[in-house]
């Protein structure tokens, strides 16, 4: 009897082994008209199908799918008819349709995920069937007596049913911030153009769920590209306030005009004709310092034959400036912003750091950027054909 338990231990350990490789779905469709039914993985950007199996005559259908981690899967017959499923190693997963237009009524047994998941279909579900019978009920009454009255109505129920759902949205990422399933949460969509979390604030749930799921997915490509949609989103959030605090400005054209360390007012535009070096620095930086005794030697090679430069200080210290300007005798055109503290033309023309620069052509058009050094000499040198 001994020898018999130790030949059966190392079995069932072997086997349960295998088992937590495999995810089951055993399903069954109460009325049925189709022959077969597919699984697929749901990659990033695209869908890998894995697998399809005949329907029995009962509606029953069976998938075994090799799994390492928890991801995410399509069941279904087209592009259109699919329930999705988040399903993890190990799980035995019951699922049970009305019939074989499976979005419309089931029900899922066996995995948690694929629970959330289905909650969260349902209600965008129900809410775009809501928003669908309101466009209807528009459409009908845009011939009807009043109808400026029932359209402010129409479009407010309209409104509240979205808020609603981006709300629902919200709270289901608070309550799941541990699930994969949260991330269908984020990227659910009312139709081809609008996120149910459409609201660039709505960031600050992508970055509590990302740096959750970095902790507990760590290698999974769901998680991976919840980061990467993270760090895109806040490019549009920085992008979006550099707009809105250009559009804050006075209509403005790249063409600084600024007054000198004498006081006289001179706008770049009053150059043309010439190959304008635009120079921004500080005499606060020693990169820039070097690059202006630099530029005093082109200068000197090149002002006769039609290069001039107009220098921006970006010092908040107008003595400082001056003082910097006189003591290493900068022959060119040096300036500073009216107001330090804002820098205008920096912000213009995109500078992130000093020195950087613009070169024009005699027409005004900007032929180069950030220049510096031999690259600079080898550019001017072409221009004047030196």
């Amino acid at each position: 009897m001994r020898k018999i338990l130790i030949i059966i231990i190392p079995l069932a350990v072997l086997y349960g082994c295998k088992n937590n490789n495999l995810i089951t779905v055993d399903g069954t469709i109460k009325k049925n008209s189709r022959d077969y039914i597919a699984i697929s993985s749901i990659e990033v950007t695209s869908i890998a199908f894995i697998d399809s199996v005949k329907i029995g005559k009962n509606g029953h259908f069976k998938f075994r799918v090799k799994a390492t981690e928890p991801d995410f899967y399509q069941v279904g017959f087209t592009s259109s008819n699919f329930i999705t499923l988040l399903a993890e190693p190990g799980e035995r997963i019951s699922l049970t349709f009305d019939d074989d237009n499976l979005y419309n009524g089931y029900s899922v047994e066996g995995s948690k995920g694929s629970e959330l998941v289905r909650m969260l279909d349902n209600k965008l579900l129900d809410t775009k069937r809501k928003l669908d019978s309101l466009n209807v009920v528009f459409g009908k009454a845009s011939t009807e007596p009043g109808f400026d009255t029932i359209q402010a109505r129409l479009s407010q129920k309209a409104v509240d049913l979205v808020k609603a759902q981006r709300r629902y949205n919200i709270e289901f990422v608070i309550n799941n911030i541990n699930s994969l399933a949260s991330v269908k949460a984020i990227y659910q969509k009312l139709n081809d153009q609008t996120y149910v979390l459409y609201e660039m604030r709505d960031l600050q749930y992508l970055k509590i769920l990302s740096d959750s799921l970095t902790r507990h997915y760590p290698d999974s490509r769901h998680t991976k590209s919840l980061v990467r949609s993270l760090e895109d989103g806040m490019k549009q959030l920085n992008a979006e306030k550099y707009n809105r605090l250009i559009e804050t400005l006075p209509e403005s054209k790249l063409d600084p005009e600024l007054k000198d360390i004498n006081g006289k007012k001179i706008a770049l535009s009053s150059l043309r004709g010439k190959y304008v070096l635009l120079a921004f620095w500080s005499s606060e930086s020693r990169d820039c310092i070097s690059e202006n005794l630099q530029l005093k030697d082109f200068y000197r090679l090149y002002n006769k034959k039609g290069f001039e430069i107009y220098q921006i200080s970006f010092d908040t210290d107008e003595l400082a400036w001056k003082s910097a300007v006189r003591f290493d005798e900068l022959p060119w055109i040096s300036t500073r912003e009216d107001n330090p503290q804002k820098q205008k033309d920096a912000i213009l023309f995109n500078v992130k750091s000093v020195p950087a620069n613009y070169l024009f052509d005699p027409q005004g058009n900007i032929i180069a950027s950030n220049l510096h050094g031999k690259a600079l000499q080898l550019k001017l040198a072409q221009i004047f054909n030196d």
